[in-house]
């Protein structure tokens, strides 16, 4: 009988063996030990708002009001929705919908090698800054026939953002 309850023993011996009160020869109980203070180190500092390169500030200047105040860093992260179907980079191919490089200026429908809906064909339109923001606002409502699933962006500060991010990105 004594065999039995030595053994039984062992692993109970081994869990407070290893914990971290037995470890720094602390011999508080836990509930002592959890009432300690923990202080931790301040956090960094976050980096301070960096605005937009000189180049870029003067392309952003290009564009009309509002979209001449688009935050590049919100654009940047709102162009991500937009990542699965289009590219920014010069010469990116395209994917699911045509890539974007270069849009401001072009006539809708005509970005070579990109198989548009016969709506888009068909639009006439050259693409400016108003044209993308009712286009990304809701592209279904914007122009019926089209096959872009994506709903749009709902919020106006969004697309001004993003506007502003092609349009910067457009002229690298």
């Amino acid at each position: 009988m004594m065999i039995r309850t030595s053994l039984a023993l062992i692993p109970l011996m081994a869990a407070v063996a290893c914990s971290p009160a037995a470890q720094t020869g602390d011999t508080k109980t836990a509930p002592e030990t959890a009432s300690k203070e923990v202080t931790t180190a301040p956090a960094p500092a976050a980096p301070a708002n960096v605005g937009p390169s000189p180049e870029d500030a003067k392309i952003l200047a290009s564009l009309p009001a509002p979209y001449n105040e688009g935050d590049l860093a919100n654009g940047r992260r709102q162009f991500a929705k937009c990542r699965s179907c289009h590219v920014m980079e010069k010469g990116g191919d395209n994917r699911v919908g045509p890539a974007l490089h270069g849009v401001f200026g072009r006539t809708a429908g005509s970005s070579a090698g990109f198989n548009y809906s016969p709506a888009l064909k068909s639009a006439g339109f050259v693409w400016d800054a108003g044209k993308l923001d009712q286009w990304m606002a809701d592209p279904k409502g914007f122009l019926p026939g089209n096959r872009m699933t994506f709903v749009g962006l709902k919020q106006e500060k969004d697309r001004r953002d993003v506007i502003a991010y092609i349009k910067v990105e457009s002229a690298k």
